[in-house]
C-alpha cells in the first residue's frame, strides 16, 4: 500500500501528489489529510479518475483509501 502524508499542505497539494501516484498504479493508496476541503477535492479527483474511495475520519484527521474497481 502506497501511503501519502498530505497533512499541513494546503490544496492543491494533496491533489496533484496524489494524482501523481494513482497515475504510477500503484494501489491501494492511503492519503493522509487534515482539512475538510483537502478530504473532498482529493476524493472527487479519484472518483472522477473511476477509481473506489472509502474515508475513515480520525480525530481531526481524514484517511482516503483509494483503490482501483478492477
Amino acid at each position: 500500500m502506497k501511503k501519502i502524508d498530505a497533512r499541513g499542505l494546503s490544496c492543491p497539494q494533496p491533489v496533484i501528489i496524489t494524482n501523481k501516484v494513482i497515475q504510477e498504479g500503484e494501489f491501494p493508496v492511503e492519503v493522509l489529510v487534515d482539512t475538510v476541503a483537502s478530504r473532498e477535492n482529493v476524493r472527487r479527483m479519484a472518483e472522477n479518475a473511476g477509481l473506489k474511495v472509502s474515508i475513515k475520519e480520525s480525530g481531526e484527521e481524514f484517511v482516503i483509501t483509494i483503490t482501483n474497481i478492477d
